[in-house]
């Protein structure tokens, strides 16, 4: 019994770990937007003195102001946890634009509850929710489902939202910040919605092989096993025959070493030319780092754009399925493993065809690499949602 109730107290402060995923949550696909100890992936607009503190983002000091993500999402269901006063007046912001007022060019979801005709909860300037008291200086919690028209909110766990308003599809998720109301978040959790799958784990089709410009000497060698594309031996290519432009990519990936010294080397190619080799940008995979310190990847680790930006820190390990997230629009693009987020990208040179040399906007095939004679990889579960442009 006593064994029993360790074990279950333990699992308890597992899942309690702030700004952290389970390994189930990471598998379902949710990605943190904050990972508890820096602004990574998040701009400041305004004059608010945003920082990090006890694993939370406050705002305590400077003028009115919001906090963004860089990254863009259309649908999703958004958790988040926050902390005030009694009479806090802050907000969240959704599908937002860069520029602009936040709460006009995309939702403002109230947080303040002396507003009697938008109170906490309410899609402010477009629908009211029910009235529901936040929990004074303690930690509240929003779960925000935004899919297509429809938007749902929950306070606490209660359902005080639940209506359609068609303005915005698209944009920045954004915490605001008021002269003199210090606010708190954390555990901000996002899992993207309206994801289709592109691989049927049965067969390749609706994928194509592109060969190497030379025929090398070992041939890759593409199959399906147990619900996963298969690949041995390379160099080579696997791509999809549908293009994407700006989207939302979430795949589970294993490499498969020969020995403990052995890491499998891939990518995940996108926004190339159709039928061109290795083309377009390159989400490396490479769980290889220097000295014991996953911080210090080899060849720019999994997770980096490869000769762009390297990967913050190695995630994964070897002979085990993780899952990366890519999120790609326009210029920017970020990717998360196991949702951890390990780049975040802004591509400003000119723009051109060739992603090596130019920024590349134009839409291209989602490939797979087979980078060498030791290659040995699987995929599995890979589905994509078109970003609206």
């Amino acid at each position: 019994m006593r064994l029993t109730a360790l074990l279950l107290l333990c699992c308890c402060l597992v899942l309690a770990q702030p700004n952290s995923l389970t390994p189930k949550e990471a598998a379902e696909g949710w990605i943190l937007l904050f990972d508890g100890e820096t602004l990574f992936g998040w701009t400041s607009e305004g004059a608010a003195g945003w920082r990090v503190a006890g694993g939370a983002i406050v705002a305590a000091f400077g003028d009115k102001g919001w906090l963004r993500t860089n990254s863009v999402f259309a649908d999703y269901i958004l958790t988040c946890e926050f902390r005030g006063a009694k009479d806090v007046n802050s907000g969240l912001f959704i599908r937002s634009a860069k520029e602009g007022a936040p709460h006009e060019t995309g939702y403002e979801v109230q947080i303040w509850d002396q507003n009697l005709k938008f109170p906490t909860g309410s899609l402010v300037n477009h629908i009211r929710a029910r009235k529901a008291a936040l929990k004074a200086d303690e930690w509240n919690r929003y779960e925000i489902e935004a899919r297509g028209e429809r938007f749902v909110v929950r306070l606490n766990g209660k359902k005080i939202l639940d209506d359609r308003d068609a303005k915005s599809k698209l944009g920045h998720i954004g915490l605001q910040y008021n002269k003199d109301n210090r606010i708190e978040f954390r555990n901000l959790k996002l899992k993207p919605l309206g994801l289709a799958p592109v691989f049927n784990g049965k067969d390749l089709a609706g994928w194509r092989v592109v060969d190497a410009p030379k025929p090398p000497q070992a041939p890759p060698e593409w199959s399906v096993r147990n619900g996963a594309i298969h690949v041995e031996k390379g160099p080579g290519q696997l791509e999809t025959e549908t293009e994407y432009g700006d989207f939302i990519l979430q795949l589970d990936i294993r490499t498969n070493p020969q020995g403990p010294d052995h890491h499998p080397n891939s990518g995940v190619f996108f926004r190339g030319d159709p039928k061109g080799y290795w083309t377009g940008y390159e989400s490396q995979i490479r769980n290889e780092y220097k000295e014991g310190d996953p911080a210090q990847p080899v060849d720019w680790g999994t997770g980096a754009i490869y000769n762009r930006q390297a990967a913050r820190k190695v995630v994964p390990n070897d002979g085990v399925y993780f899952t990366k997230t890519i999120v790609a629009r326009r210029r920017h693009m970020a990717v998360w493993v196991n949702g951890y987020p390990v780049t975040d990208w802004e591509d400003t040179r000119p723009e051109g065809k060739n992603a090596r040399q130019e920024a590349r906007l134009a839409p291209g095939p989602i490939s797979l690499q087979a980078h060498d004679p030791t290659t040995n990889l699987d995929f599995r579960n890979i589905r994509v949602a078109q970003l609206p442009r």
